[in-house]
């Protein structure tokens, strides 16, 4: 790939960088990095290491880093530069600008201080992921990471159970095996997901099938790399109140409440919460009787 030095017109200029791929890159990626006054970025080594790896002098030109850490003081430098007539350059860490990334605030605060803000498309974790996965991409939510505490993530699964579109999360390797034992009982075990990880790289790996499946498939399996999870909307789900009722007392025959609640919902393709309530409710009508 090639680089031309062009003139930069004042602004903040969002840059997208590559997910895995150097070469992943756009050429206008490429010119902006090269012509800005100014580079910021996520991860100043990793903007540094991208140029190098494309021929980009840095020539002396200032480089922030700006990140969650040190965005309130990094901000109003950045701001000031773009008043005086600077072009400042943004890279992300990897991917689009923004998305998963702290460069929200610096765009919307150049946005209300009237200073010019482009963005430089590019490579994308989110859409490569739903690109591969195999799943409906007419509508879809990227719903970021899940929160890390127990009571906040069971509430947060709750809220996309509904939702009328393919789900796209985070997830870090430690966490994804207890994110899928947390889906299956959120939104139902029998609802379609890709597990798609290291994307665009050497070993690039999508895992498809039920929630329910691939909890079995990666028991006992620590995945490596960075992890897209794409989950399929909620089907339209029709079960009988008798024929349920009737698999929750037959599995309550052998299992405890809350192995019988997960096996049929599994067996349903409902909530394991939803059927976990109703088999308390049977064990306590049946204990009245």
């Amino acid at each position: 790939m090639s680089f031309r030095e062009t003139p930069l017109a004042a602004g903040i200029h969002f840059v997208a960088t590559p997910i895995g791929n150097a070469r992943d890159i756009t050429l206008r990626a490429l010119d902006v990095l090269a012509s800005a006054d100014v580079i910021a970025a996520e991860d100043t080594r990793t903007a540094r290491h991208l140029m190098d790896i494309h021929g980009i002098p840095v020539k002396g030109r200032p480089m922030i880093p700006y990140h969650d850490h040190n965005g309130a003081q990094a901000r109003p430098r950045l701001l000031a530069l773009a008043e005086e007539g600077k072009s400042v350059a943004y890279a992300s860490e990897a991917g689009m600008p923004l998305v998963a990334d702290p460069g929200f605030q610096l765009g919307r605060e150049a946005i209300a201080r009237g200073i010019p803000v482009t963005g430089v498309p590019g490579a994308s974790a989110p859409l490569a992921a739903l690109t591969i996965s195999g799943l409906p991409s007419d509508r879809f939510l990227f719903a970021g990471f899940p929160p890390a505490a127990g009571g906040a993530r069971r509430s947060w699964i709750k809220g996309l159970a509904e939702v009328e579109a393919t789900l796209i999360l985070f997830e870090s390797p430690k966490r994804v095996n207890r994110l899928l034992g947390e889906l299956c009982e959120g939104l139902g075990g029998e609802r379609q997901a890709a597990i798609c990880r290291e994307l665009t790289k050497k070993f690039e790996e999508a895992l498809r099938g039920t929630l329910s499946e691939l909890v079995a498939r990666l028991d006992g399996v620590a995945l490596k790399g960075e992890i897209v999870v794409v989950i399929d909307r909620p089907g339209t789900v029709e079960v009988d109140p008798g024929d349920l009722d009737a698999a929750i007392r037959l599995a309550r025959q052998d299992l405890r409440v809350k192995d019988a609640a997960a096996q049929v919902a599994d067996r349903f393709g409902l909530p394991r919460r939803d059927v976990y309530q109703r088999a308390l409710e049977l064990d306590r009508n049946d204990a009245g009787e």
